[in-house]
């Protein structure tokens, strides 16, 4: 098993250095012990309460990058406190991560009410994604109504070779405009053909567009 190893305290007072080299040493000796591979060893001082810690911040990039398989720590405060904790402690769910604690010798147990908040989120981000969806999928049937053609699109996939497929189809943006559609809309129902394009965008692309357009009647 590979883990981070994770240390903090909440201050920046000189005492507190042997608090994290302490934190350190107990916890480089518990992976040993249990053979576990040390990936990397974290340290910071920071509070609990705040989400936004470089530390914290590097350990969540190794669980996204599937480098590591637990978080290391003396105990489950070190990690957060509050609505931070709950927010790590979901991120390293979703990842796979476990959090090991020296305190219990092992994998952390949620208490029962932070079970019963994780399983809440984890449902509320289901629906997010579902709800997402749904907004793609009304987008383009919209389009579809309003005279769009995907066939069109998928017939010139293979122009414009080792170009970005998520180049800006201005004359669709102006098209679907012309027909009524905001620009939310617009941002929706492209993004449902693969381009990875915001409201921002598809209005500056509309705005290029209408400057050139009026410089050419000029």
């Amino acid at each position: 098993m590979k883990v981070a190893i994770y240390c903090r305290v909440s201050t920046e007072k000189e005492a507190q250095d042997s608090s994290l080299e302490r934190q350190r040493q107990e916890l480089t000796r518990l992976a040993g012990d249990k053979g576990i591979e040390i990936t990397e060893v974290i340290s910071e001082r920071a509070s609990g309460y705040d989400i936004d810690r470089e530390g914290m911040l590097q350990v969540l990039d190794l669980a996204t990058n599937e480098r590591i398989e637990a978080v290391l720590v003396t105990d489950d405060t070190r990690i957060g406190r509050g609505n931070a904790k709950i927010a790590i402690l979901h991120t390293l769910r979703k990842h796979g991560v476990s959090l090991m604690t020296l305190e219990e010798d092992g994998e952390y147990r949620l208490a029962d009410a932070e079970a019963m908040v994780l399983e809440i989120v984890a449902l509320v981000e289901e629906y997010q994604r579902k709800l997402h969806n749904a907004k793609i999928a009304r987008g383009m049937r919209r389009a579809v109504e309003n005279g769009f053609r995907p066939e069109r699109n998928l017939n010139r996939q293979g122009e414009n070779a080792g170009r970005s497929r998520i180049e800006v189809p201005v004359e669709e943006i102006v098209r679907l405009r012309e027909r009524g559609m905001t620009f939310a809309e617009i941002s929706v129902t492209l993004r449902g053909m693969g381009h990875d394009i915001s409201k921002a965008t598809v209005n500056r692309r509309y705005l290029e567009y209408r400057d050139v357009q009026g410089k050419n009647q000029a």
